[in-house]
This record gives structure tokens, C-alpha cells and sequence, in this order.
């Protein structure tokens, strides 16, 4: 009985010692959206021009940061006047949703980026039924540039995503104080939330020696079915596409935290390689948090395009590669992260060079468990990846 109840008293400590790090991160939020707000309205009341301050999330303002691998954001900024018809209105929407933050954090609830969009929704007063943001595509923008701006993270404005991603394997975490053992989660696997910071998910327990991601739900279930993280003793995740926060957040922590290696398994196209550019380096539109997603060291074992010829795999697997996928793998030949380095030239040469593209599924057409049978295995064991 007494060592439950020193496990008990451990268990008390370390969530109280979550509850005062959240109550000390909400503290400093609200005092940076407060800030905002008191900058424009001492600028209303002196009769200067009312505006904010807006960090550049453009390429232009992105840099390569080679020593570090990652891409962080420059300084460049621009005004958003409220006394301009141009800006008019997205100022009135930051504004908007600067005080639903407010409200977030001082009521300690959360709500879904589709949430906020409809709490900002209204018509506007005076006008012949216009509507505050005309889509959500415009309010999850000036979230965006109110992280930036504020220098907080999403979660720290108690604003989330929509889960999107999946992880099973040999590992136990702590999810909301909810113990979970990802070597049980059946068929469907663990649904990756939104917010994986250490705040909502801890890691418990270990074994696995690398994590291997995959770009799709379908290769996932594959590798799942197969049993793959229990043979091979790993973790295996996926990201329904280019992953999402959450799901890079988590891989950047399973990496840098549990010192797993990450390996990446994308399609052979310029999509795949660049959702392992975002993995691997942060993306130009978010590379303010390139810091905390970005994993430098991730490999890409495949798909390659020396793959159609080495595993012998027939025609039909070949989709032909369009004038957009042209551009595209051209623009990705010429990243700084991509251009010196000669492995990832050859490979987009390569691919060029064929014509076409291919899926991780096309390696179905060997085998049904070819790809987490021989495939996975012999690349890992060979060390046959480009970094």
C-alpha cells in the first residue's frame, strides 16, 4: 500500500507540475494579446495610425539555416492599417480573433479551428449582408499570422486541429492522464490529436528502436495488419498526406526526447518529396515552428525511382508524370537543402528521367506484404536511404 501511495503522490506532483507550467504559459499569452490590443488602441487615443505588425510568411522571408538544417523565418515584416481599404478588413479579422483568444484563455477552454471560424462568423454592421470571413481558409490564415505575431504557439491561443494521423507500436504515453499502450490499439491504431506538446502527451514506456512513417492510412494499415512495429520492434506512424502539426510535433519529439531515428516511406513524386522536405526541414509558410517540427536527421527510404527497375516491377505501376509534376520536381531540385546535395539530384533526375511516378502501393503488385516483408527490411538493413 505505501508504494501506491508514493506512485499516487509522484502521479499528484507531476500533474500539478503540468497545471502550473499552463497556467504560467496562459499568463504570458494573455499578456502578449493584451499587449496587441493596447497597442492599438493607444495609438487610436494619441491619433497615430492604428496598425500591426505582421512577420513575412513568405519564401522570400524564409531562410535556409544550413549549420542547423531547418528553415527559420526572416525579419521581414508588414503593416496591416486599419485605415487602408486594402487591409481594412483582415485587420478587423485579427482583431476578431485576438479577442476570441482573450476569451479562450480566460474561460480555460479550447475549440477546433472550424470553431473559430464560425464564433468570428457574422455580418458586418452597415454593409449589405458581408459576412466577417468568407470562407475558413481566410480565418485559419489570420491564426496563422496571429502566432507569429504574438510569438505563440497554436495551443498556446487554446485554439486545435482537426485529428488527422495515426501511431501504433511498441510504446505506452500518457494522453490527458489517460494511460495508453499503442501495442494494443487493434486495427484503427492511436489517433494522433492535435496537441501533442509534453503538457498532453508524455512518453511512459519504450522498447522501439526507430519509427518508420508512412505517408498514407492504407500503407499503415498494411504494415499494421502485418504486424511490422512488433517483428521489427519499432513505431509506426502515418500522416493521411503531408502530416499534420500534431503528427510532426510528435515524430519531433519521439526523436529528439527518445533519440529514435525516423525513417520516412513516401511516394516516388514530387508530393512525396516534398512532404519529406517539410519532415526533414520545416515548411516555408510555418517555418516560425521550425524549431520544434522540423527533424533534420529524418532518412527517405523510399519509394525510389530506381525502384521500378531493381524490385522489377511491371508497367502498370507507372503514372505518368504531367507538366505540373515536371515544375514541381524542378522547383524541389533547386531547394538549398536539395541542390548540393547529390544523392536527391540524382534521384529527381531519375525520375525525371523515367517519365513517371509511382505510389508506395505500386510495390503490391510483387507481393501483397511484399513492401513490409522485403522491401522495408532489406532498405533498413542495407542503409539504403537518401538523407
Amino acid at each position: 500500500m505505501a508504494k501506491q501511495r508514493k506512485t499516487d503522490s509522484q502521479t499528484q506532483a507531476q500533474a500539478d507540475k503540468i497545471n502550473k507550467r499552463i497556467k504560467d504559459r496562459d499568463t504570458t499569452t494573455m499578456s502578449k494579446v493584451v499587449a496587441l490590443a493596447n497597442n492599438v488602441s493607444s495609438a487610436a487615443f494619441k491619433g497615430k495610425d492604428i496598425a500591426i505588425s505582421i512577420p513575412a510568411r513568405t519564401r522570400s522571408n524564409t531562410l535556409w539555416n544550413k549549420k542547423r538544417g531547418i528553415l527559420e523565418m526572416g525579419d521581414a515584416k508588414s503593416e496591416r492599417e486599419l485605415f487602408n481599404l486594402n487591409q481594412a478588413k483582415q485587420f478587423m479579422q485579427t482583431m476578431l480573433h485576438g479577442n476570441s483568444i482573450r476569451e479562450l484563455i480566460q474561460a480555460e477552454k479550447t475549440l477546433s479551428l472550424r470553431g473559430m471560424f464560425y464564433k468570428g462568423l457574422h455580418t458586418i454592421q452597415g454593409t449589405k449582408g458581408e459576412k466577417t470571413f468568407a470562407a475558413q481558409d481566410e480565418s485559419d490564415a489570420v491564426l496563422e499570422d496571429l502566432e507569429v505575431s504574438l510569438g505563440a504557439l497554436r495551443e498556446e491561443l487554446h485554439v486545435y486541429a482537426k485529428k488527422r494521423g495515426t501511431m501504433v507500436g511498441n510504446i505506452t504515453i500518457v494522453d490527458s492522464g489517460d494511460e495508453i499502450d499503442c501495442r494494443r490499439m487493434g486495427s484503427g491504431g492511436y489517433a494522433v490529436p492535435s496537441i501533442t506538446e509534453p503538457d498532453v502527451i508524455q512518453f511512459k514506456k519504450c522498447e522501439a528502436k526507430f519509427v518508420l512513417h508512412v505517408e498514407k492510412d492504407t500503407v499503415w494499415g498494411r504494415f499494421n495488419e502485418d504486424r511490422f512495429w512488433e517483428k521489427h520492434n519499432c513505431i509506426l506512424t502515418e500522416g493521411s498526406g503531408q502530416p499534420p502539426r500534431g503528427v510532426r510535433r510528435l515524430l519531433r519529439r519521439l526523436n529528439e526526447e527518445l533519440k529514435l531515428p525516423i525513417y520516412c516511406l513516401l511516394d516516388c513524386d514530387p508530393w512525396g518529396h516534398y512532404i519529406y522536405s517539410v519532415i526533414k526541414q520545416g515548411s516555408i509558410s510555418l517555418a516560425f515552428e521550425s524549431e520544434r517540427l522540423a527533424i533534420p536527421d529524418a532518412k527517405f527510404i523510399g519509394v525510389r525511382a530506381k525502384d521500378y527497375a531493381e524490385c522489377d516491377l511491371s508497367d502498370d505501376v507507372q503514372i505518368e508524370l504531367n507538366d505540373t509534376d515536371k515544375k514541381r520536381a524542378r522547383e524541389i531540385a533547386a531547394y538549398p537543402w536539395f541542390a548540393g546535395h547529390k544523392g536527391w539530384q540524382r534521384e529527381i533526375d531519375r525520375m525525371l528521367a523515367n517519365g513517371f511516378k509511382m505510389e508506395v502501393e505500386s510495390l503490391i503488385t510483387k507481393d501483397i506484404s511484399y513492401v513490409t516483408e522485403e522491401y522495408v527490411p532489406e532498405r533498413l538493413k542495407a542503409k539504403d536511404w537518401l538523407d
